[in-house]
């Protein structure tokens, strides 16, 4: 989980780049609420999707806004100085609408953020906390003249928002967040085990995706989310995505497993393919020539390298093998969202920085054969790809299994 280490530093990195004058800044997203302290709601609670708000100020404290039954549902332990709490459910009172309550709490610390001027998200705020906001403080929603390194840092053009300024901070993956990341993956690499064990023909999409949910929560030690692409491909259906059918698999079927295991907010996605059955000598060569994409193009998965040429490196080897250009992305980043910056494709303006984390992710889709991808993820740093992923890439069960 993240730390509160990591906590402050990335709320540390986020006033480096603020102007002077702000002193407060207000945070709705709720990824952006846990990016810096920690909180977030269990998806798997009776508060799924519900607001928080996180109160920033410059001589670095942070005040969790929150009803009870919303904080009641935190997924893991939290870092802030400070707490407004409102009692929302008391199993005797009716319930009000809980954006009530964010206002609620705001006016508990008023004397926090009504003096000076404050910078407020807008895309994780409401209007109705906004309105509140505003009738005491001075605030703005936008930055009109961001510092230099905040727009080569960000990518970004001015005006820009704050939540769009923290998205720029997020590609820089902090070493709790890779040690989350790294969770999610020995989770993910789970899963792909046990496919092994149960992609054959008869198997349905649906029962390959619940064994592997369970190994990969297993694996986790908590119940978490597990979803993607869990579909069979065949010659006349090269190319399948999205949740899993009861279809049954036939013998020469394709299957891709191409999924994330999401541990509070932050997720690993990799990919394997493995035929229902013996797989044909098209179906080989196919195979062959995803694997050497992926290959050569992760030779360029440096700091300063160009994202659209790690599409351009893998695409190069579909077509020189015979099987076209790539169809789709040839990976992105990972954190919070899927997918995050950079993204590689063929006209990205991205480039790789140290501290992203990314997917490579070359497929192949033949009319007549099938489809199928394989997927590696890989931390960069300034010396090169560290590859974070270690599941099997192969067709067939690994010899011994």
């Amino acid at each position: 989980m993240l730390t509160a280490e990591g906590c402050r530093e990335r709320k540390a990195r986020l006033w480096s780049l603020l102007p002077k004058d702000c002193d407060w800044v207000l945070i709705g997203d709720l990824r952006h609420v846990q990016y810096f302290s920690g909180f977030r709601v269990n998806p798997i609670s009776f508060s799924a999707d519900q607001k928080s708000l996180l109160l920033l100020t410059r001589d670095d404290k942070s005040i969790l806004l929150a009803d009870n039954f919303t904080r009641r549902c935190a997924v893991a332990e939290y870092f802030v100085d400070r707490e407004a709490i409102i009692q929302w459910y008391t199993h005797k009172k009716s319930v009000s609408n809980r954006d009530d309550s964010l206002c609620e709490a705001l006016n508990e610390v008023r004397n926090v953020w009504s003096t000076g001027s404050g910078l407020i998200e807008p895309e994780g705020i409401s209007e109705m906390v906004a309105a509140c906001v505003a009738e005491h403080a001075e605030w703005q929603f936008a930055l009109d003249d961001c510092d230099e390194n905040v727009m080569q840092h960000g990518g970004l053009s001015s005006p820009t928002t704050l939540g769009t300024v923290i998205r720029g901070l997020r590609r820089t993956k902090h070493s709790d967040e890779i040690e989350l990341l790294k969770r999610c993956m020995r989770a993910c690499e789970a899963g792909h085990r046990r496919a092994f064990e149960v992609v054959r023909p008869g198997a349905t999409e649906l029962e390959v995706y619940l064994e592997v949910q369970k190994a990969a929560q297993s694996e986790a030690g908590m119940p978490c989310i597990v979803y993607g692409d869990f579909r069979a491909t065949n010659a006349d259906l090269p190319k399948a995505g999205g949740q899993p059918t009861t279809r049954r698999l036939q013998d020469g079927d394709l299957f891709i497993l191409d999924y994330s295991v999401v541990i509070a907010g932050y997720r690993s996605d990799f990919t394997n393919t493995i035929a229902a059955g013996t797989p044909t000598a098209d179906q080989t060569r196919q195979f062959e020539a995803c694997i050497e994409s992926l290959d050569v193009a992760s030779v360029w998965l440096k700091h300063g390298f160009p994202c659209y040429g790690i599409h351009e490196a893998a695409s190069n080897v579909l077509q020189r093998r015979g099987f076209g250009p790539l169809a789709h992305h040839a990976g992105h980043g990972l954190g919070l969202e899927h997918p995050e910056r950079p993204v590689l494709v063929s006209d990205s303006a991205d480039i790789l920085q140290s501290g992203d984390v990314i997917t490579l992710e070359p497929g192949c889709y033949v009319p007549g054969v099938g489809g199928m991808r394989f997927e590696h993820n890989y931390l960069i740093t300034e010396e090169g790809a560290i590859q974070l992923s270690q599941h099997t890439l192969s067709l067939v069960p690994p010899a011994g299994q």
